[in-house]
């Protein structure tokens, strides 16, 4: 893959910490799906209402990896680090392929 410089978002930091808080609460009060969830896994934040936070954080994966932990894919309404109240989250969990 063609390396390239990755733009920054304007408050990525607070975005994420913002929406990844509102995902563990989501969790928090759905025990099912959090125990669905792989131990100790990598969280990739893909929020549908801003394509540049959504592409800086595949940027991000795509630099650093997931250091051999299990990523998880959470694809939530927001625009701007603020997150839509009538939608949770979709978590996806993708299946290794075998040989």
């Amino acid at each position: 893959m063609a390396k390239t410089k990755m733009n920054t978002p304007k408050n990525v930091m607070e975005r994420n910490i913002m929406l990844s808080g509102e995902i563990m609460r989501y969790l928090l009060n759905s025990p099912q799906v959090f125990r669905s969830l792989p131990d100790s896994f990598e969280l990739v934040i893909l929020p549908d209402g801003d394509p540049e936070m959504r592409l800086y954080n595949l940027e991000l994966l795509d630099k650093h990896g997931s250091e051999g932990k299990p990523i998880v894919f959470a694809r939530i309404k927001a625009h701007h680090g603020k997150i839509s109240a009538d939608a949770p989250p979709s978590l996806f969990v993708p299946v290794p392929a075998t040989a």
